[in-house]
């Protein structure tokens, strides 16, 4: 019998634990993990010192006690068995569809504390669409060359092109809120930011491009047991960052800071709606159930009737108009 090198057993105990995961069997989820963990993990872990890469990453991943399987079960699998949620999705898809074939433009932003679930939620809105039609952006820290351009300059590239969903993981709107709780950017740049932005967003309205801006909102307990479930959990560790270190140390400072972005930055063009996401499943699907109650697709409506959202958990904020700024044509000389 050939001897298993390190990786081809990570690979054959992944394999098992799909198999086993994806039954149908009434089992439960920690029951079937203890037996097949016998058969296909023990020898692993029995040599390795419970080593990850030796066992399989599954393997060690339910072997954290402070992990609730039985959550995890439903967590992955709840919305993918709503009859509610596919129907989002159908309509999500048509939209898709309308956008594409009539050459439209939808940009989503996405803001919120942090473990507001806004990843999350992109991905739910994502799930079934054609992935060469929607693009995900969540830009890193600034390069030394992009922090001497325009502040705009490298989220305006990754703007959507006809037929195309963009969705901002995070966006233009760092230097509203982040940036100046943290101290990255003065307050110059800061006050410069707020005058721009509702301009800029102006000029792409006009241009006709919608604009649809979340900010995703939970509240401080939630946020402190989300973290502390990114640090258990090692499909989560890699969200985790400093910023996260400082989410409840400075939480009134982001709020301060949030609620005037809201009273500067909303304006009856491109209005904030903030989410309450407490509830991530009902957050996903009413912020969804928003976009579609806005845009205008063929078929709309028929996979789902009630389209709009729940108004305890998509909230506009107040909102102002912007002046208009209108040039005469020039007159000929007699």
């Amino acid at each position: 019998m050939p001897v298993m090198g390190p990786i081809s057993r990570v690979l054959r105990a992944g394999f098992a634990q799909k198999r086993f995961t994806m039954s149908a069997c009434g089992e439960s989820m920690h029951t079937k993990f203890a037996s097949r963990k016998k058969r296909h993990t023990g020898r692993q872990l029995n040599r390795a010192n419970n080593s990850p890469l030796q066992a399989g990453f599954f393997g060690y991943y339910c072997s954290l006690p402070s992990l609730n399987f039985e959550r995890i079960h439903t967590v992955f699998y709840a919305l993918e068995n709503d009859p509610e949620y596919l129907a989002l999705q159908t309509e999500m898809v048509r939209l898709q569809r309308s956008i594409k074939e009539n050459k439209g433009r939808l940009l989503i932003i996405f803001e919120g504390r942090d473990a507001a679930g806004k990843g999350s939620t992109i991905m739910r809105f994502v799930r079934f669409l054609n992935p060469r039609h929607y693009r995900i952006v969540a830009l890193a820290k600034p390069t030394e060359l992009e922090a001497g351009q325009w502040y705009f300059q490298r989220y305006i590239k990754e703007l959507p092109n006809p037929g195309e969903i963009v969705f901002f993981d995070r966006s233009w709107y760092n230097r509203a809120v982040v940036e100046p709780v943290l101290g990255f950017c003065t307050d110059k740049e800061y006050n410069s930011f707020l005058e721009q932005v509702i301009l800029l967003e102006r000029m792409l309205k006009k241009d006709g491009l919608p604009i649809i801006k979340f900010w995703f909102s939970i509240d401080e307990v939630e946020q402190a047991r989300r973290i502390e479930e990114r640090k258990a959990n090692p499909l989560k560790q890699w969200k985790l960052s400093t910023v996260d270190a400082q989410a409840q140390e400075k939480w009134h400072d982001y709020t301060r800071y949030k609620e005037a972005m809201f009273a500067k930055t909303s304006t009856t063009a491109n209005p904030w709606f903030v989410v309450q996401g407490n509830d991530r499943e009902r957050a996903c699907m009413e912020s969804m159930r928003y976009v579609l109650s806005k845009m205008k697709y063929d078929g709309k409506g028929e996979a789902l009737n009630d389209l709009e959202p729940d108004p305890d958990i998509v909230q506009r904020q107040p909102s102002f108009k912007l002046a208009q700024v209108r040039f005469e044509e020039p007159h000929e000389d007699a």
